[in-house]
């Protein structure tokens, strides 16, 4: 096939995956070639990507994307990636737009549009540079929290609730932590009564119907799971062969194809032949992760504090002017169309201040404005790039500290042995206050720039050779203070991988991978032994129901979040429910404020329930209730009751696989159930959950495992979710799949080539 652009003929070599090991002349035309089987093979998802964050998805489905358009258009991307294109340094630059002309160059180059376009009766519109920041863009909706709810839920809380009942359901850590550093935050006291009283204080008194129950929650998906991922460093004086390893899972929502796209590519450079081995972002010229031979990397999502809700304090006298530091200065008016396919177009007023978009209202009414560190330049500058040249951890930390991409924990390991941690992406300098809250910045408090790279938090060769990360809390104290640290989840999942590390002598490939794969119940242990505690045999004289359900979780406990143990998903449901009937009654001014309220967006409530179900205060627990017991006997009840749903349901069938069966959809298989059995992955029971290292959820879960030693990738290992290509009616839509699925240790090169593509220069005619 001719490529424009091509300095030099390029080799594209296949397996029988679909794998492409690209050879090319240069890194240009690796590039250029990237660009082309990405555009061959996985437009419709670059197209979703960009339109997704530029809030133009209604343009191409209709009026049922109306409201993820209208909700994400107000961030603008389209605009400021624009602007983050006029920022790129020119050897960047030159990389991209010679992966933007490949892109084109092989979707004009398909025999026929991709059949979801001929589905949608639509035409693809080529892609641009400024696509390519709409897809970081993309990543940072998906990674981060682009509407403010879990500030607007502790600002909520920190408003009306008793400040020492705030502290203890707002704790910074609980026993569960596994910070780098060893510092372990201990969950506040409970309050007194002489502090809080639900029983006898007002608002409660007036707020807490005795004769109704606490509303239902449904026991699905863990609220505490989120956006994730495991990554950890060994040193090589520690490991099997001696070179360093590095093991990745990066954890997201599930589909068809899945985020990432595979490659190999090498060029010739200061006379060396440079090769680069892992994932790339279709839309991106870049490797996301992988190995250079040289140094390794992987990411996990940080959820340190990178966006503000301001209060915005508007003239009285006149609603389009508002306070700041420098005096009064008037609201921006954008008007942003909205085109809809088969419909008129919709025209959507953005009111801007010189921090972000105004965004939404509090309880109090007060308008929010939105500070985020997605809408700088800084924040999509394709950094990674230059990691490529990177030769050890020390080059590798400096550069990660300039990047510019969703803030993630960057791992990294050299081909030395040594091993590294830092963060990666642009961290905002805070003024003298805390973003966890919204307050006013018509002070001239807020942000005042970017953290310089010598301010980042960094671990290099650690005295024990390990380095783990999970989303949870990495560092301590003024390091923290930094990152923000009221959003973090808690740390069964990094305590898990860390133990499980510390216990290994001399690991191997293989034994990243078992790591990986660990689907033991360890966070849930206690609460398994709680309700055999409770579940006394006076407790389930004169019922059935609960004798059968003590049974089960004695007796259908393996240990693990097996797709055979129906003990785990009693358990957990348990929990599930109990969460909603402790708290709802404490936290009801708080619903009483805001119906949209939801405590469950603090990652951090496991900690509090437990102090709460183990201490059992009487000055915490609802009025209808004489004793902590009735409630947890109750709470088992409604368990059963959940379960229990048609006649002939038993609790021993509910097994953990029944209900944590995994949707690999493609989007069109989703909508269209007739064509789903034709697009979609099949629909397999599999093992794991949230709070261990093999997270698995039914449409969440790892889109990759990788274990690499750099300069060993012979002996490195990968798999993921669905195929290499894009269309349905390829031989590589599902190759791989059934690897994921079975946790294998298939290899991460490329197997022998099965198919041959040759890009040349279009001649001078």
């Amino acid at each position: 096939v001719e490529l424009a652009g091509l300095m030099a003929a390029v080799s594209v070599e296949r397996d029988g995956l679909g794998v492409p090991t690209i050879a090319a002349e240069s890194r240009v035309d690796a590039a250029r070639a990237l660009g082309f089987l990405h555009g061959q093979e996985r437009f419709v998802q670059m197209d979703l990507l960009r339109r997704g964050a530029a809030g133009e998805l209604s343009a191409l489905l209709g009026r049922l994307a109306l409201p993820a358009d209208r909700h994400l258009r107000i961030h603008r991307f389209r605009e400021r990636a624009a602007r983050a294109v006029a920022a790129i340094p020119a050897q960047r630059r030159e990389l991209l737009d010679a992966y933007v002309e490949g892109v084109n160059s092989g979707l004009r180059a398909l025999k026929n549009v991709p059949v979801e376009y001929f589905v949608l009766r639509q035409q693809p519109r080529p892609w641009t540079a400024g696509d390519s920041m709409l897809a970081v863009y993309a990543m940072y909706i998906d990674l981060q929290d682009d509407r403010g709810l879990r500030e607007l839920t502790i600002g909520l809380m920190h408003d009306l609730l008793p400040p020492a009942l705030f502290e203890f359901l707002t704790p910074r850590g609980t026993v569960w932590d596994a910070p780098l550093d060893g510092v372990v935050y201990e969950v506040p006291p409970i309050p007194p009564p002489g502090v809080v009283d639900i029983r006898h204080d007002e608002p409660w008194t007036r707020l807490l119907d005795l004769d109704e129950p606490e509303r239902a929650t449904a026991a699905g998906e863990d609220p505490s799971a989120m956006r994730g991922s495991n990554s950890w460093a060994v040193a090589g004086s520690r490991t099997l062969h001696g070179g360093a390893l590095l093991a990745n899972d990066m954890h997201l929502g599930l589909g068809v194809p899945n985020i990432w796209y595979r490659a190999v590519w090498t060029w010739p450079q200061d006379g060396e032949r440079r090769r680069l081995v892992g994932v790339t972002l279709p839309g991106v010229p870049a490797l996301v992760a992988g190995s250079t031979g040289r140094i390794a990397w992987g990411f996990t999502n940080s959820y340190g504090d990178f966006r503000d809700l301001v209060v915005v304090e508007l003239d009285p006298a006149d609603p389009d002017r508002y306070r700041t530091a420098d005096g009064w200065r008037a609201v921006e008016i954008h008007e942003e169309t909205i085109e809809v396919k088969g419909g008129e177009p919709e025209t959507l007023t953005i009111r801007e201040t010189i921090w972000g978009p105004i965004i939404r209202h509090d309880h109090r009414g007060r308008p929010l404005a939105f500070r985020w560190v997605a809408y700088d330049p800084e924040a999509a500058n394709l950094v990674l790039i230059g990691l490529e040249d990177a030769r050890d951890v020390d080059d590798a930390v400096a550069l990660a500290n300039r990047g510019a991409v969703p803030a993630q924990n960057f791992t990294v390991v050299d081909a030395g042995g040594r091993i590294a941690w830092t963060l990666i992406g642009p961290l905002p300098r805070r003024n003298g206050v805390s973003g966890a809250v919204p307050r006013s910045w018509a002070d001239g408090r807020g942000w005042s720039g970017w953290l310089a790279p010598h301010e980042y938090p960094r671990v290099i060769d650690p005295e024990d050779g390990l380095i783990w990360t999970a989303n949870a809390r990495v560092v301590s104290g003024d390091l923290l203070d930094k990152l923000g640290s009221a959003f973090y989840p808690h740390s069964a999942r990094s305590k898990q991988i860390r133990d499980g590390l510390r216990a290994l002598d001399r690991p191997s490939e293989r034994d990243m991978l078992a790591v990986q794969l660990d689907d033991r119940a360890l966070f849930l242990e206690r609460w398994r032994a709680l309700l055999l505690e409770l579940l006394t045999d006076e407790a389930i004289a004169d019922h059935p129901e609960r004798a059968e359900f003590r049974r089960v979780v004695d007796a259908g406990w393996t240990g693990r979040a097996s797709i055979d143990s129906a003990g785990y998903r009693l358990v957990r449901a348990y929990r599930q429910f109990l969460r909603a009937r402790v708290f709802d009654p404490i936290l009801a001014p708080c619903r009483e404020a805001d119906a949209d309220f939801a405590y469950s967006r603090f990652f951090q409530w496991d900690g509090p329930l437990w102090k709460l179900v183990t201490g059992r205060p009487a000055n915490l627990l609802h009025p209808r209730f004489d004793r902590w017991d009735e409630l947890l006997l109750e709470n088992v009840d409604r368990t059963i009751e959940h379960f229990l749903d048609e006649p002939g349901d038993r609790l021993a069938d509910m097994s953990w696989g029944a209900r944590n069966t995994a949707r690999v959809h493609h989007p069109m298989g989703a909508a269209i159930p007739v064509v789903g059995r034709w697009l979609n992955m099949p629909a397999i029971p599999l093992p794991g959950d949230s709070n261990m290292p093999r997270v698995q959820g039914v449409t969440f879960g790892a889109s990759e495992r990788m274990v690499v030693s750099p300069g060993r990738e012979e002996r490195g290992i990968f798999h993921m979710p669905a195929g290499q290509s894009g269309h349905p009616l390829s031989r590589h839509y599902r190759a791989g799949h059934s690897a994921w699925v079975e946790g294998l240790a298939s290899p991460l090169l490329p197997a022998a080539t099965a198919h041959r593509l040759t890009l040349l220069p279009v001649p001078n005619r």
